[in-house]
């Protein structure tokens, strides 16, 4: 028995999820929503323990009085972030769920059911944007803190840290699709601007499209070379035609992305700063390595995992293609950042060799040692506990594939889903917890029988 009852954290847990449901007075034949809604539901629960008021003091600074129409309250934004991450869904998704889900409302700070839907999609996006990168970061935040264990000590701490690539919403790039994208831009610009073109190549390019297309056949490899040489040719034609043509006022407005088309139109398959697509300029390559996907075209992403707690402490996203081991410096400052103090040991592969230390933080990468203690031997394998952290990233949270405009959409988006699998640890921890109370009780009643009672009421003959 005692052996049962000696973990005061067990049974405060057992006491609270065992207590009678409260009721709130209402006047009338309505019920709230925490009267209707399960109080031990781990989103139910969630919305207790996140601190909404950090939220709406370091917003508050976006918003003013004296500008448009009334602004949706802080708390209400930042639900939906949460919840658009948490159950991996859009923008225009969570907002229809939200008008459906008594406790998607419930946690957004609803006290009734509201049948409509709390805004447009489109205000997600505003709202991200005027949050920024800062914004993201205290959310990741706020899910690192209602992780921690309440008897969490100062004392330094043992992390992993490993990369992976965040892909970007594009087509996988060729050189013609961005020649023709080109064609088929400078022609929309033309009829915007009213302007005739010298010549549009319409029935020239829908001919050579067709000879790319048997590419396959006998000697078709050839005409095909020469068809996309042809398309490159007259997207260099309708650019300069453009250019010379929009009167100089106009000509401002599309300054830049006619830089950009001459970009691509000069670039060689050698070049080591290419575009790959045009509405996604900063977009890079990176090889995977692999045989079922070589390259992947997106952004190189670092993650911080705990050792000892399992919770993500920081993500970090670089749109360079540097070495790993030059993201360390980056990586660890966000860390103190967010959980202000330093990493004691940081381990990571061996992709990040040539670094050994960063200010006190000690650096491990694994090499042949016959000396190593069992203890770190232990550490360089748990290392591997980050590579299904990853997988569940980008599997579950929205990190797979970034819909997100912008290199401030591959932070935002990073950020995000690392918080949302925070949070998802949290209320896993919160059901699983209730379960073993419920095992707790029926061990002490068994406990309690085998003590008092099955010694006396056992058979003799």
């Amino acid at each position: 028995m005692q052996d049962i009852l000696k973990s005061e954290k067990n049974l405060a847990i057992w006491y609270m999820l065992t207590t009678s449901k409260k009721h709130n007075p209402q006047l009338g034949m309505f019920l709230g929503l925490s009267d209707q809604l399960n109080q031990k539901h781990p989103l139910y629960l969630l919305a207790h323990k996140i601190q909404w008021s950090v939220f709406e003091e370091a917003f508050k600074v976006y918003y003013s009085e004296k500008m448009g129409k009334p602004s949706k309250p802080i708390r209400l934004m930042v639900s939906l972030l949460i919840l658009k991450y948490l159950r991996n869904l859009s923008d225009e998704s969570i907002v229809e769920q939200w008008s459906e889900n008594l406790y998607y409302q419930y946690f957004s700070g609803e006290q009734y059911f509201q049948p409509t839907i709390p805004c447009v999609p489109t205000e997600l996006v505003a709202f991200r944007q005027r949050i920024g990168e800062s914004g993201v970061e205290l959310i990741l935040k706020e899910s690192i803190r209602i992780n921690e264990p309440p008897d969490d000590t100062p004392s330094a701490s043992v992390v992993s840290i490993d990369t992976t690539v965040q892909e970007k919403n594009i087509t996988y790039p060729t050189d013609d699709k961005l020649y023709k994208k080109i064609i088929k831009k400078c022609w929309k610009i033309a009829d915007d601007e009213n302007i005739d073109l010298r010549q549009s190549y319409t029935r020239t390019v829908k001919r050579l499209s067709h000879i790319q297309r048997f590419k396959g056949r006998k000697e078709g490899a050839k005409d095909a070379r020469k068809a996309s040489k042809k398309i490159k040719v007259i997207a260099g034609r309708l650019v300069r035609d453009l250019a010379r043509k929009l009167p100089l006022d106009r000509l401002g407005i599309y300054l830049p992305d006619f830089k950009l088309y001459q970009r691509v139109l000069a670039q060689k398959r050698g070049d080591s700063d290419k575009i790959y697509s045009l509405h996604e300029p900063n977009v890079k390559c990176y090889s995977k390595g692999k045989e079922h996907k070589k390259f992947e075209f997106g952004s190189k992403a670092s993650i911080i995992l705990d050792q000892d707690t399992g919770i993500i402490m920081g993500a970090f996203n670089f749109t360079q293609t540097m070495h790993d081991s030059k993201t360390l410096p980056q990586v660890l400052e966000q860390y103190e950042r967010l959980c202000g103090k330093e990493a004691g040991e940081v381990f990571v592969d061996r992709g990040y060799r040539g670094i050994s230390t960063y200010k006190t933080t000690q650096i491990n990468v694994p090499k042949p040692n016959k000396k190593i203690s069992k203890a770190k031997r232990k550490k360089h394998s748990k290392r591997a506990a980050i590579e299904p952290v990853i997988s569940h990233l980008k599997q579950h949270y929205r990190l797979c594939r970034n819909f997100l405009k912008g290199i401030i959409g591959d932070m935002m988006n990073l950020i995000l889903s690392a918080a949302a699998m925070n949070f998802k640890r949290a209320m896993n921890l919160w059901r699983t917890e209730a379960n073993r109370c419920w095992q707790l009780c029926y061990m002490y009643l068994v406990a309690v029988y085998q003590t008092f009672f099955a010694r006396k009421l056992k058979m003799t003959f």
